[in-house]
């Protein structure tokens, strides 16, 4: 393979990820998927509609990534969320801090870039407190606070965290074969419950569900199979062309890649800094949301209400911003991407974003009963 055919094949990595994170955008406006949402409706009104929409979504990916480990195609090893290294406390405390300040800033990372998308300007303040809180937590000075504490407590593995690699010979089963037989139960089990009751079947939550979970797998196929070069001709090194370093296929998040993104952009000239799987999906998904509500002339200037307003926003943020690093992932990140992998890491994330969510609610609740 020639050097042209790497470039050629890059921007094609490139373009689908966009055109399907716009979708994603798109489906999201349309049908209000809102992680956030989902828990703050059973909290506040006891409907469960959302939520059966989320774990339709989750289903959909699941079942869709692990066909296609089955079918060899991907790896699941060579994801971010099946390292060896298991960060049990780094997934609980930054899922804590995730799910509480993601009620605060009034969304999560992919709300956020929705909400930007259709006017919001809120959601824009969050985005760059979001962002430079990421990055810090990434290369800056909470990252050092970050390796120093939560990240010093791991549980070393003899393979993957994911459950078909923990399992594959205590079953003496091959890990393709347990992955499909794993997807098949725990994702079709959480199909048949997103479906069970007539408020899961509604167009919204079959389209919104059905929809996302099927970008999720395809941004994967996108990564894993479209960018993955066995040999590269220059370093004749395995790579993920467009991914971030390059050495593990991913699929969609939002906190780390905010950040990447605010890089990009302030460093635009550095000539290091290239486009990445990551940007164009976070500047995607804010673009479909927009086209969207363009479209529908649903596009509205929102602004903060006043002062403790703002400062909640810009405290979630906080939150976010430090907690999705430290947990490797957000609600996209680790609720959908990370869980279709059948990671023990994503699925004690996941758990600590919902309990940091519903402590955040109940804290509202309690904030307005002493007014």
């Amino acid at each position: 393979m020639q050097d042209l055919d790497i470039h050629a094949l890059n921007q094609q990595v490139l373009w689908a990820g966009f055109a399907l994170a716009c979708l994603f955008g798109a489906l999201a406006q349309r049908t209000h998927f809102c992680t956030m949402g989902a828990i703050a409706d059973i909290v506040n009104m006891g409907d469960w509609a959302r939520m059966r929409m989320w774990v339709l979504a989750i289903a959909v990916a699941m079942l869709g990534f692990n066909a296609m480990v089955f079918l060899g195609w991907i790896d699941a090893g060579k994801t971010i969320y099946a390292a060896p290294r298991l960060l049990w406390l780094s997934n609980l405390v930054g899922g804590l801090m995730f799910g509480f300040g993601m009620v605060l800033a009034s969304g999560c990372g992919s709300k956020t870039l929705v909400r930007i998308g259709a006017g919001n300007l809120k959601s824009l303040v969050v985005f760059l407190v979001m962002g430079l809180a990421a990055f810090a937590t990434l290369k800056g000075i909470t990252a050092v606070l970050r390796v120093a504490t939560v990240d010093a407590v791991a549980l070393n593995l003899a393979g993957g965290q994911d459950l078909p690699a923990l399992l594959a010979a205590p079953l003496g089963l091959a890990k393709a074969q347990l992955a499909l037989i794993l997807g098949l139960l725990i994702g079709g089990g959480l199909l048949v419950w997103a479906v069970a009751r007539a408020e899961g079947r509604s167009a919204d939550v079959l389209l919104g569900g059905i929809g996302s979970g099927a970008v999720i797998v395809g941004v994967w196929w996108v990564s894993g199979v479209l960018g993955h070069v066995a040999e590269h001709p220059e370093t004749l090194e395995e790579v993920f062309l467009a991914s971030t370093g390059g050495q593990r296929m991913e699929s969609l998040s939002f906190v780390a890649p905010i950040a990447n993104t605010l890089d990009w952009l302030l460093f635009f000239s550095d000539k290091s800094k290239v486009l990445t799987l990551a940007i164009v999906t976070t500047v995607g998904v804010a673009i479909g949301s927009a086209l969207y509500a363009l479209a529908t002339r649903s596009f509205r200037w929102e602004a903060f209400r006043g002062v403790e307003d703002a400062a909640n926003h810009v405290v979630g943020a906080l939150l976010m911003g430090v907690g999705g690093v430290v947990a490797l992932g957000c609600t996209i990140g680790q609720g959908l991407s990370g869980v279709s992998t059948l990671s023990l890491g994503s699925f004690i994330a996941l758990a600590a974003i919902i309990v940091g969510a519903v402590l955040a609610l109940r804290y509202q609740m309690w904030r307005l009963e002493r007014m």
